[in-house]
């Protein structure tokens, strides 16, 4: 398995790219891919040509995570401002506005089946679910705090949650705290059901096996990428190589290979069978904030893509197979 680098966009945004993530393809039109950035807007760019096909407004701070429905049809964005613009993809019209107190609204992403967004909550130290239908709160899952004799304030912003993912069978949610501790929850229960260790550095990125729903791979700024099996609360490896902080994780389609994306300014692609990284790519001049896959699917080529995004204000488009 192996990247090869087809496009890089030098000045994609003003400012830091922040977040990346694929819309899916619908019957009409092709994936594209959604960056997020500190220059407080949202692009969409058409696959493999990496040309701007639109620049939506509307954050006024820099935006922290964007997330896309299943169905390829609505998009989210979340800004520092602490809101979550929900809007339509193709006309851009604005569907729902999510307010959340300040610093309560990092990562999110919709559930398999599209019905639910989850949001990771920052300081709040939970995780958010919002229906997808009517735009309301239906739960909120709680990092049980600390037992001891008084739970200090000092507690709770350890466990600020930053990143969130969903099981591909959409029965569980895991989310990454700022102490490095993972927690997962049962969702149709919204019940806490237990936490991962290992890590010990802010956990900023998760996500599932596409092929495997017990298997979770989780990055850290311990500079280490983790296999989890998140049901048996095992560490089933933990893989090294990254020189810094690992900031984003993604999963390949195939459930083969995951991507990361470093402060040490590379991408590295692993090979799971091997629990080893088989390649770094150093095109990025700085920190590489997320790592996307492109989903199967739809008109067009159907040939594996990976997008990454840095603070250097780029993206970078490769082949991936």
């Amino acid at each position: 398995m192996k990247l090869a680098g087809l496009k890089s966009v030098e000045n994609a945004h003003d400012e830091s790219v922040w977040a990346a993530t694929w819309i899916p393809a619908t019957e009409t039109r092709p994936a594209l891919l959604m960056t997020g950035s500190l220059d407080e807007t949202v692009k969409l760019w058409k696959s493999d040509e990496l040309t701007l096909e639109r620049t939506n407004t509307g954050h006024c701070l820099g935006v922290v995570s964007v997330a896309a429905h299943p169905s390829g049809a609505i998009a989210a964005s979340a800004s520092l401002d602490s809101f979550v613009r929900v809007f339509d993809v193709d006309s851009n019209a604005s569907i729902a506005t999510l307010e959340a107190p300040p610093s309560e609204v990092w990562q999110m992403q919709f559930d398999p089946k599209g019905t639910t967004l989850a949001v990771a909550g920052g300081g709040s130290a939970s995780v958010q679910l919002w229906d997808t239908g009517k735009w309301k709160l239906i739960a909120t899952l709680s990092i049980p705090r600390p037992e001891g004799p008084k739970p200090s304030d000092k507690n709770s912003s350890k466990k600020f949650v930053l990143s969130v993912a969903w099981s591909p069978d959409g029965k569980r949610v895991a989310c990454g705290s700022m102490d490095g501790t993972i927690s997962v929850f049962d969702v149709a229960r919204a019940k806490f059901l237990h936490h991962l260790e290992g890590h010990f550095m802010p956990v900023r990125s998760l996500v599932y096996s596409p092929a495997n729903p017990r298997m979770l791979f989780s990055a850290s700024d311990d500079a280490h990428v983790h296999m989890y099996d998140a049901e048996g609360k095992t560490m089933v490896a933990a893989l090294s190589g990254h020189a810094s902080w690992v900031l984003s994780v993604d999963a390949s389609p195939d459930g083969a290979a995951i991507a990361t994306g470093s402060s040490d300014k590379t991408v590295r692609l692993w090979d799971l069978s091997m629990r080893a990284a088989v390649q770094t790519v150093s095109n990025h001049a700085d920190q590489v904030w997320g790592v996307t896959f492109r989903p199967p699917g739809g008109p067009g080529p159907r040939a594996g893509r990976l997008a990454s995004v840095s603070d250097d204000k780029s993206i970078s488009l490769y082949d991936y197979s």
